[in-house]
């Protein structure tokens, strides 16, 4: 009888134990999703492209949020590869006029991008920027680094944006077909 009794309380100590095993073996996976990101480095803070000169029409500027930086996004459809100068100034002056637009935010990166923003056959603007303010439909409210935008105008086939960031942060452009994209990193060991 006593052989009995520790046979069936090793069968429920035995039961125990594994009931914890794979109730801790179901909380595993999700732990062991938690993978640190990487994110890229390295991109460095200094002038970027070369001229800006263009010929095709900025129709839209948009923003979003990603895990390692915060991206603006110039689209010039039919642009091809659209020229672009990108680099961080002091203070930020729309040309040709001079006109100094303050920018919140702990750096100023001044964005040029090879397209009108205005067609001169048709009349018309192609992108709705007024100079000296923000951006029309971009909310960078919640962003990591960006802090302002501000539109400078468009002169000899570059439009010129203004974006304030919360410090000089490494930051990248990526010239691709139709668009122009600036990343700002969070930080600098992202």
């Amino acid at each position: 009888m006593r052989g009995i009794g520790a046979a069936v309380a090793a069968v429920v100590l035995a039961g125990a134990t594994l009931g914890t095993a794979a109730s801790t073996a179901g909380a595993a996976p999700s732990e062991g999703l938690r993978t640190a990101v990487v994110c890229p480095t390295g991109w460095g803070s200094g002038a970027k492209g070369g001229a800006a000169v263009g010929a095709d029409h900025l129709v839209d500027i948009r923003t979003g949020q990603h895990e390692c930086y915060d991206r603006i996004v110039f689209d010039v459809p039919g642009g091809g590869q659209i020229g672009y100068h990108v680099q961080y100034v002091d203070r930020f002056y729309a040309d040709p006029s001079g006109q100094y637009i303050p920018v919140a935010g702990g750096a100023i990166l001044e964005i040029r991008v090879g397209a009108w923003s205005y067609d001169l056959e048709a009349g018309v603007p192609t992108y709705p920027g007024k100079v000296g303010k923000p951006l029309p439909s971009v909310n960078i409210s919640g962003y990591s680094t960006f802090r302002d935008t501000r539109f400078g105008g468009t002169f000899e086939g570059q439009t010129q944006v203004a974006l304030g960031v919360r410090a000089r942060l490494p930051f990248r452009v990526l010239q691709l077909d139709d668009r122009v994209v600036v990343d700002v990193a969070h930080s600098w060991t992202s």
